[in-house]
């Protein structure tokens, strides 16, 4: 099975590649056979979850292949029968210590690069987690929700790729504003002092009181979703780190946020791999005012969907058709993108897809969720619904434990707009 444009484009991005997402249960932790049972029910027969990178020299010496050489085309194969018993495991620590020890390990080769973690641990409300590990170039993280979703108690909900509907027709205008847009220059987050940076990961529970309080702001506006408010709040909490764009003064450019969007429509709900996009979104840090920034996100949220649309239709087959020139072009596409100004940050914001679930009788508690480790000098954020219950990942590739000082800076956003009674004057 051959790659698509968006495989190709992680595959090559020079990060570690490695997204997880977890399902955090109350109840008696199960035996690991019976996990191993129920994946194998529900997973077996899916093509997505028994493949493998196979090329002329293996996946790792591909991506080290010279920018302009030409190796042989990488293509998804399966190696063999589905063996449940090489990828379900008991985890040796707690949730937050296996998020730390995986983000910038990528999986062995050999066997299909997904894991499922029995994790017996008691924090973040539950008695245990199962969590699903797996390299960003085989799955999205729809794709980790959907599967998860599947081995809930219920009937089966996974399902092999299908035809999308056809989005809103787009047009060159529109396709030469975005390019321009996407390539514009940006900002990099400012490194006092310079020097190597390393990874951290810090996970936090959002209040279910304070996350409602805070969607109803601005008070005399619409109120806003979870993605606008977290997009808004990395850019109170850049600031509160940071101080104003305008004092950085690297360049007098934007700082940008990459927001991944979906492209599945109604009748592909259920379609593993990657399909999706990334929109380049400026950050309003320079803007006073925790309500006034989030109207500011707000508008520039408002035109995503457009922009989303416009990759699909028009940017995405195009490049599909100049890459069969030769994998040098998504690699040299992906090398332009690989630059902390591009995107300083990423922001995902993740809702449990259907309503309360159980696994074998055991409740679901909350969704915990494993963004990628990017470029250093940037920081990867998700937030994670599950019913009434939120949760924040922030991953930095900055100094040690800035993941954690990032964490309580967007939370004091949420937390500023949640005690705000009153519309705010931007």
């Amino acid at each position: 099975m051959r790659l698509s444009y968006a495989d190709e484009m992680l595959l090559f991005n020079g990060c570690p590649g490695v997204i997880g997402l977890a399902v955090v249960l109350s109840g008696e932790q199960p035996d690991v056979d019976q996990v191993r049972a129920r994946v194998a029910e529900r997973w077996a027969d899916l093509e997505r979850m028994n493949c493998v990178l196979d090329g002329p020299e293996g996946a790792g010496a591909a991506a080290r292949q010279e920018l302009f050489g030409r190796p042989g085309r990488m293509r998804w194969v399966v190696p063999g029968p589905f063996d449940p018993v090489a990828h379900v495991a008991v985890a040796r620590h707690k949730l937050d210590d296996l998020w730390a020890e995986s983000v910038d390990r990528p999986l062995a080769g050999g066997v299909p690069p997904w894991r499922l973690f029995v994790v017996a641990d008691a924090t973040h409300g539950g008695d245990f987690a199962l969590a699903l590990v797996a390299q960003h170039a085989l799955l999205d993280g729809r794709s980790l929700a959907t599967l998860l979703r599947s081995l809930m108690d219920g009937p089966v909900t996974a399902r092999e790729p299908a035809r999308s509907v056809p989005l809103a027709r787009t047009g060159l205008l529109a396709a030469g504003r975005e390019l321009r847009t996407m390539t514009a220059a940006g900002q990099a987050l400012p490194m006092r002092p310079p020097g190597q940076t390393c990874s951290s990961v810090a996970v936090t529970e959002l209040p279910a009181h304070m996350v409602r309080s805070a969607r109803r702001q601005p008070a005399d506006g619409r109120g806003a979703t979870l993605n606008e408010l977290l997009v808004g709040a990395v850019a109170g909490a850049l600031r509160a780190q940071y101080g104003p764009v305008r004092r950085w003064r690297q360049r007098d450019e934007p700082v940008y946020t990459a927001v991944p969007c979906d492209l599945r429509s109604r009748a592909n709900t259920g379609e593993l791999g990657n399909t999706l996009t990334v929109v380049r979104v400026p950050l309003p840090v320079d803007v006073e005012g925790p309500v006034a920034r989030l109207r500011a996100c707000q508008a520039t949220m408002a035109t995503v969907p457009d922009r989303a649309a416009v990759h699909a239709k028009v940017l995405f087959p195009a490049a599909e058709a100049v890459r069969r020139t030769g994998s040098w072009v998504t690699r040299f596409l992906a090398g332009r993108g690989r630059h902390s100004c591009f995107a300083a940050t990423a922001t995902t914001a993740m809702k449990w897809p259907g309503g309360p679930s159980t696994f074998q009788g055991r409740r679901l508690v909350r969704t915990v969720g494993l963004p990628p480790l990017q470029y250093p000098g940037t920081v990867s954020l998700t937030l994670a619904q599950a019913g009434d219950a939120f949760t924040l990942t922030v991953v930095c590739n900055l100094r040690p434990n800035d993941a954690g000082r990032l964490a309580e800076a967007v939370v004091t956003e949420f937390e500023t707009w949640a005690r705000m009674a009153t519309p705010s004057v931007p």
